[in-house]
C-alpha cells in the first residue's frame, strides 16, 4: 500500500532519529576501542623498554595485556555490529527521503495543475458574468433573488430545463399531479422542482 506524504515524513523522522542514535553509539564504541588500544600500546612500550623488572609485576602486566586484547576484540565486534546497523538504517532512510522528494515533486505538479485550472475557471466565470449581465436585464428582482439563492445551494445551477417530464437539474421525473399543476400555471409564473427546488424552464419539449 502506498504511503501518504505525511506517513512518509513520519517514517523519515523516525529513521533519522535511529540513524542519529546509531551514529552516537558508533562514535562511543570507536572511542572505547581507541582508548583500550592506547592503553595496550603504553603497556607494551613499558615492557619493551624494560621498565618492568619485577617478575610478579611483569606477570601481572602480561595478564592485563591479554585482558586488554580480549576487550579490544569484543569492542571491535560491537563496532562492526553497530556499523552494519547504521549502514542498513541509513540505506532505508535514503530510500524514504527519495520517496518524500518524489511525493513533493508530485504535489508541486498537482498544485501547479490545480492553479492553472483554477485560473481557467476564473476566466470562464468572468466571461459568464459578463454574458449574464445583458441576459438578466429586465428580469424581476424577486425572481433573481430566488435564482441566486437556489444557485448557491445547488452547485451553481439555479434553474433547469423541464424536458420530457423530467427535471434536468436533479434528473428525476415529475409526477402527473405536479405536471398538471405546472401545465395549468400561466407562462409568467415561476414553477420549481419539488425535489431539488430549482426553477423549472418550460419549453416545447417539456412534455406538458
Amino acid at each position: 500500500m502506498e504511503l501518504s506524504r505525511t506517513e512518509l515524513d513520519n517514517q523519515r523522522r523516525d529513521l533519522q532519529i535511529e540513524v542519529d542514535d546509531l551514529t552516537v553509539e558508533q562514535a562511543k564504541v570507536d572511542a572505547d576501542v581507541e582508548s583500550v588500544k592506547a592503553r595496550r600500546v603504553r603497556d607494551q612500550d613499558r615492557m619493551d623498554k624494560g621498565l618492568i623488572t619485577n617478575p610478579k609485576d611483569l606477570h601481572h602486566l602480561q595478564g592485563e595485556m591479554e585482558s586488554l586484547q580480549r576487550r579490544i576484540s569484543s569492542l571491535e565486534d560491537d563496532e562492526i555490529e553497530v556499523m552494519e546497523k547504521l549502514e542498513e538504517a541509513q540505506s532505508i532512510l535514503d530510500a524514504v527521503v527519495e520517496q518524500v522528494a518524489i511525493a513533493d515533486a508530485r504535489i508541486a505538479e498537482l498544485t501547479a495543475s490545480r492553479d492553472d485550472k483554477t485560473g481557467d475557471i476564473d476566466i470562464v466565470r468572468a466571461r459568464r458574468a459578463a454574458e449574464r449581465g445583458p441576459a438578466v436585464e429586465g428580469m424581476p428582482e424577486d425572481l433573481m433573488k430566488v435564482y441566486d439563492r437556489v444557485r448557491a445551494k445547488r452547485g451553481g445551477v439555479g434553474a433547469a430545463e423541464l424536458r420530457q417530464r423530467r427535471c434536468t437539474g436533479c434528473q428525476l421525473n415529475i409526477d402527473n399531479a405536479e405536471l398538471a399543476v405546472i401545465k395549468a400555471a400561466p407562462e409568467d409564473t415561476v414553477v420549481r422542482c419539488e425535489e431539488c427546488t430549482r426553477i423549472l424552464v418550460r419549453t416545447p419539449e417539456s412534455g406538458l
